[in-house]
């Protein structure tokens, strides 16, 4: 696996030395550009190819989003990480189709997640034709955060809304389950009932006799409708594709 080569921009020294040092220490990475502006980080992405931009959003010249805008139009732009303490900035770094949005204080932890969801969109053996991730703003409390869909192990339909169920938590949006199964198809989610949508990598057992079917995902276990067997059985006799 190839190590990463990455830029990091941000107007505050302390925070640029803490966001280097880290990334630093995680093997993953190898070469790191600073710039303490947009316009700066702009022209030493024009000058050199990496494979991901980590970006303060509030930066003198151009503002994180303004240069996310700005290395869209490059033939390869680098994935976008921002990392930043406006919470509100979550549904614009969305539009922006960033690959990540981290909250300071940074964590380690967190940092490194960051990573490996690079890592992931870069390696994915599906290539150029794999469909990129999709970040999806949720509320929580007066906050709103990003959830991927990458993390979505099974959606469940309320009305004009629907649950994004993730490993550890779930979240309501306004958004139909119909919409969503269109657009998350080619990303290995299959309707399984009329009220829920899974990810077929994620299901972990499968019962489709007896009165009730049922699948098994992230530990739950998800309703199967009569006339979606047939579809359940042919996704699960298909190869399973990792880095989705």
């Amino acid at each position: 696996m190839r190590a990463i080569d990455v830029l990091i921009a941000d107007d505050e020294r302390r925070v640029l030395d803490e966001l280097e040092s880290m990334l630093r220490a995680d093997p993953r990475v190898r070469e790191i550009l600073r710039a303490a502006t947009g316009s700066e980080a702009l022209r030493l992405l024009a000058e050199r190819e990496v494979d991901a931009a980590f970006l303060d959003i509030h930066m003198p010249g151009l503002s994180g989003f303004d240069l996310a805008r700005a290395v869209s139009r490059f033939a390869e732009p680098p994935a976008i990480v921002f990392v930043t303490a406006d919470e509100a900035g979550a549904i614009e770094a969305f539009d922006v189709q960033a690959v990540d949005f981290i909250l300071k204080p940074i964590r380690r932890e967190r940092l490194q997640r960051a990573v490996g969801r690079i890592l992931a969109l870069r390696d994915s053996p599906l290539g150029p034709d794999a469909p990129p991730d999709e970040s999806i703003p949720v509320r929580v409390g007066n906050a709103m955060r990003v959830v991927h869909r990458s993390d979505v192990r099974w959606v469940q339909a309320q009305g004009d809304y629907s649950r994004l169920v993730t490993e550890t938590e779930s979240h309501l949006i306004r958004e139909p389950i119909s919409e969503l199964e269109q657009r998350w198809h080619d990303a290995g989610f299959i309707r399984v009932h009329r009220s829920y949508l899974v990810l077929r990598d994620a299901i972990t057992a499968v019962r489709l006799v007896g009165a009730h079917p049922t699948l098994t995902v992230a530990g739950e276990e998800v309703p199967v409708s009569r006339r979606s067997i047939p579809i359940v059985r042919e996704a699960m006799l298909r190869p399973r594709e990792a880095g989705r």
